[in-house]
């Protein structure tokens, strides 16, 4: 993908780990909040949980990532998008980094081992 588009790299990288991660079995809770089971306002990541968590439940967890509606949107669809559909999207460029940081915190916490 990288050597045939002009996709960002660091994008295609992301989506890389983040269904790797997710064919390994460590697919993350995207539908609703991993702690309470709340479907809107899902503005976190939590590395420890597995998934997304609403404003309230993201107190408890210190760990929790706050991410944009483009990066919620670029994971879900990440995790539920078909093999040859899945680099069919593009976000803006804040969001790859909040993306690029979320996978690679979220790949090296499950495989317990950090990759560059």
């Amino acid at each position: 993908m990288i050597s045939e588009t002009n996709m960002n790299r660091e994008l295609v990288t992301s989506i890389f780990k983040m269904r790797l991660t997710s064919i390994l079995g460590f697919t993350p809770q995207i539908e609703k909040c991993v702690t309470c089971g709340e479907i809107e306002n899902l503005t976190y990541f939590s590395i420890k949980d597995n998934g997304f968590k609403c404003k309230e439940c993201s107190k408890q967890d210190t760990g929790a990532m706050t991410m944009s509606k483009g990066t919620k949107d670029g994971i879900k669809y990440t995790i539920m998008a078909p093999p040859k559909k899945l680099f069919g999207f593009n976000i803006k460029e804040e969001c790859i980094q909040e993306y690029k940081l979320i996978s690679k915190i979220y790949l090296n916490e499950k495989l317990e081992k950090e990759y560059k």
